[in-house]
């Protein structure tokens, strides 16, 4: 933990581009599968770190729809990681988390699927701290799923195109029902978003640092946050 908590206004939705797993092992002379566990151990002491500091929401970008594109082991490797992460999760309910998953579930493995799907059910009532675990999620491809979704609705009569406004869209989207994220980190010095949440990040504050993931630290998120409180959040207005 982080000897002084960030004072002031927090975040109510934290996301974060969860970037440098393979260039951490690389540096260590370590298999990519070592970065990615590593990564892994970060992500739980900064979900636990955001409970208890009282951020409600965080949404953490795990797999993309791209990274298919890396090494089938590679691939197995990261779902192996969740696999785990969900049994850890079915073993220890009390810390109270509810987990939401955003992303296309089609090409996932069936008891990838079946696992998911318990995980939301059997944290749906917690109320701690909601975090959202982005897999195999894209930004554009969540635009293009929510568009149709609404076009299905207009051609059942359900709805008119004339009611499509952006909070019908909201509406259609993975977070639909939670708030926009306030601030986006990156770590990893990448200074990109990389299709992530690019309709919910509109106004949100990115921070990009140069640390890889794995080296990630509360004091490190304490860093971000005291960026975002010391910056003048406008909208669009003056």
């Amino acid at each position: 933990m982080s000897n002084t908590q960030p004072a002031g206004t927090l975040p109510r939705h934290i996301g974060i581009i969860m970037d440098g797993n393979g260039r951490w092992a690389s540096r260590r002379g370590l298999p990519r599968s070592a970065g990615h566990k590593a990564g892994a151990d970060t992500f739980g002491k900064i979900a636990k770190y955001c409970r208890e500091i009282g951020v409600p929401y965080l949404t953490i970008y795990a797999f993309s729809t791209e990274n298919w594109k890396r090494p089938a082991d590679e691939v197995e490797g990261l779902m192996d990681l969740l696999r785990r992460y969900l049994n850890e999760m079915f073993k220890h309910r009390e810390e109270d988390a509810r987990l939401c998953f955003l992303g296309e579930r089609g090409p996932l493995s069936d008891d990838i699927r079946e696992m998911m799907a318990r995980a939301e059910a059997e944290s749906a009532k917690n109320t701690a701290i909601t975090i959202n675990i982005a897999l195999n999620y894209g930004g554009r491809d969540e635009i293009v799923h929510a568009a149709r979704a609404l076009a299905r609705r207009c051609l059942a009569g359900e709805l008119s195109p004339d009611e499509i406004d952006e909070e019908a869209f909201a509406g259609a989207l993975y977070t639909a029902g939670q708030p926009d994220p306030d601030l986006i980190i990156r770590p990893s010095g990448e200074q990109r978003t990389s299709n992530f949440l690019p309709w919910q990040a509109a106004y949100a504050e990115l921070v990009f640092m140069d640390v890889l993931w794995p080296d990630f630290t509360p004091g490190h998120l304490d860093r971000a946050i005291e960026e975002y409180q010391g910056r003048s959040r406008r909208f669009g207005g003056l």
